[in-house]
């Protein structure tokens, strides 16, 4: 399995391209894979013959796993383990990747896992990957009797430690015989060390429940809160129907649940009246279309004026570190874009804040199109520091999103209809109009700062929108 990108520790085999005996060049596509982050196809690193294809269509294993094996010749390989040379002419390329390094982590010292400290916390902007929640009522598998190896993993294939397994050992102190691999060679996974934490943690969810030592060591807190309940997996029943989650949609619930977990989300709302966006829209709509290929939408204009206010109000562009907050100098701002109602990715534009309102309308138009045909690249999906999400089109009144982890807030675009409001006329009077409004709601992580600062955010965004003159930005 190839490692796709920095934060992506496994994939699932969507569909294989060739079959057992057929013959293959190098770079032809082999096999797609879907991840956590993209859908890609995978190109041979070699020219021969498929011999063996050892995962199925529909599995899900770590980066590094090895997939299948292709030969020079076509003859079958020599038997795992055998510890003999090839045959003359037979050169087997085993489809496998370096083993997994996160952005965010280093790996530990040589010392065991239990005097291990916790790997530091990057200080950049691009997303790490949080350890998903493991099934509330899985009990953990029975411990392996085995001399608990080096943090490393060397001289034990079987025990090969990712780094974001090594971290969550030294995180939490545990031992690495304790701990029941389920993956390839009885190798340790991610979810292997949660169930286990999960398990001393009375059957909660780790991101809800254990908190992790400070450099120090010393637990955050030596009262533990009680365990929750179990809830009950449900059972269909005979006039149900159960559609198997895909790929995205279950690493989408993985994330939004550890997101719950991990931030204090608040909200905050405000109503914005685009009179004087509509006004430049209706102007410019059929020429804009006719140079640009595509419709001009509120989409760019709240962008645009979001960017202003991050400039003004830089504590939302950030991410909650150790005991600090990463405060983000680029703006790479993140678009969720839906794939017809599948399933949801968060394309980013790069340093948004160099860009104006039409080219802030190009790379959405752009980027939307490359994540419905699946075109999108680790690039394109990496690095963002704050996220807009437009549930607009479909008329909602307010949306609360979820904060993409690990950032501090997310902005929600509603929708924008006629109402009549309260003008102030010429002489001073009030009088009644119809305009266009809507609302756009923040939700917001009250670790990073408080509900003061937030409302003054949309205060600035709702500002700009309103007063920008559009038509020169344009």
């Amino acid at each position: 399995m190839p490692q796709l990108g920095e934060t992506v520790t496994e994939g699932t085999i969507t569909k294989w391209m060739k079959k057992v005996g057929d013959t293959i060049a190098e770079d032809e596509v082999l096999f797609e894979v879907s991840t956590d982050k993209v859908d890609s196809e995978v190109p041979s690193p070699a020219s021969g013959v498929v011999t063996e294809i050892l995962v199925g269509e529909g599995e899900t294993v770590d980066v590094g796993t090895k997939l299948a094996v292709i030969s020079a010749d076509g003859a079958a390989p020599a038997p795992a383990g055998a510890g003999a040379a090839a045959p003359a002419g037979q050169e087997d390329t085993d489809l496998q990747a370096e083993p997994e390094i996160s952005v965010a982590e280093t790996p530990p010292p040589e010392p065991p896992p239990q005097a291990a400290q916790p790997a530091p916390q990057a200080a950049q902007p691009a997303p790490q990957p949080e350890p998903p929640p493991a099934a509330a009522a899985q009990p953990a598998p029975p411990p392996v009797p085995a001399a608990p190896p080096a943090a490393s993993g060397d001289g034990d294939p079987g025990r090969m430690l990712s780094p974001v397994v090594r971290r969550l050992v030294a995180e939490y102190n545990l031992d690495p015989a304790e701990i029941h691999g389920t993956g390839a060679g009885g190798r340790i996974t991610r979810s292997d060390v949660l169930s286990l934490i999960d398990q001393r943690n009375g059957g909660t969810p780790t991101t809800a429940r254990v908190t992790p030592p400070r450099a120090g060591g010393t637990p955050a807190s030596a009262a533990p809160p009680e365990p929750a309940a179990a809830v009950a997996v449900p059972a269909p029943g005979e006039h149900d129907t159960v559609i198997p989650f895909t790929n995205i949609r279950r690493r989408t619930a993985e994330h939004m649940v550890r997101s719950k977990h991990t931030s204090a989300h608040t909200m905050v709302a405000v109503e914005v009246d685009y009179s004087g966006v509509e006004k430049v829209r209706q102007a410019q709509k059929a020429a804009f279309k006719e140079a640009e290929g595509f419709s001009l939408t509120y989409l760019p204009f709240v962008s645009r004026a979001a960017i202003d206010a991050l400039e003004e109000f830089p504590n939302v562009n950030s991410s909650v570190g150790d005991d600090a907050l990463i405060v983000h100098h680029d703006v790479n701002l993140g678009i969720a874009v839906d794939l017809d109602f599948e399933g949801l990715l968060v394309p980013v534009i790069h340093n948004a804040d160099t860009k104006r309102l039409r080219a802030l309308a190009r790379e959405i138009s752009g980027l939307a199109a490359k994540t419905r045909a699946k075109r999108l690249t680790m690039d394109d999906i990496s690095g963002g520091t704050f996220t807009i999400t437009n549930a607009g089109p479909f008329g909602t009144f307010i949306t609360v999103p979820v904060i993409y982890q690990p950032q501090v807030a997310i902005l929600s675009t509603d929708g924008v209809k006629k109402r009549p409001v309260v003008i102030e006329l010429p002489d001073g009077s009030d009088g009644i109009a119809v305009h266009p409004v809507g609302n756009v709601v923040l939700s917001w992580d009250h670790r990073a700062f408080d509900g003061a600062y937030a409302a003054a955010f949309l205060a600035a965004i709702k500002d700009v929108i309103e007063t920008r003159d559009w038509a020169t930005e344009l």
